[in-house]
């Protein structure tokens, strides 16, 4: 089992910036994957941005140019750094991770999830 737990929500002003934390920890080898996913009210989960253990990058196109994505596998740690965000990043962030074992399985966990209100 994999426990995550996730930091660094909050309240900014538009064109602030925020900074997301998501710390595995428990039975965390094998971790390959590791993202954020967001929900904003009234609309399905998406997933926002992801890295891969050889760094491997994905951003939604809403976030491009202004969402980085890191990770540290010696903490096993992923941080989402959120800059010039805007109102419709307001969301409930989720951190993610994949956990795969020696025959291909696919293990998904989620962090409880942390509010990022953006104001105008």
């Amino acid at each position: 089992q994999v426990q995550l737990v996730e930091s660094g929500g909050g309240l900014v002003q538009a064109g602030g910036s925020l900074r997301l934390s998501c710390a595995a920890s428990g039975s965390s080898i094998g971790i390959s994957d590791m993202g954020w996913y967001r929900q904003a009210p009234g609309k399905q989960r998406e997933l926002v941005a992801q890295i891969t253990r050889d760094s491997s990058l994905y951003y939604a196109d809403s976030v491009k140019g202004r969402f980085t994505i890191s990770r540290d596998n010696t903490k096993d740690t992923v941080i989402l750094q959120m800059t010039s965000l805007k109102p419709e990043d307001t969301a409930v962030y989720y951190c993610n991770i994949v956990q795969s074992d020696l025959v291909g399985g696919r293990y998904p966990y989620w962090g409880q999830g942390t509010q990022v209100t953006v104001s105008s």
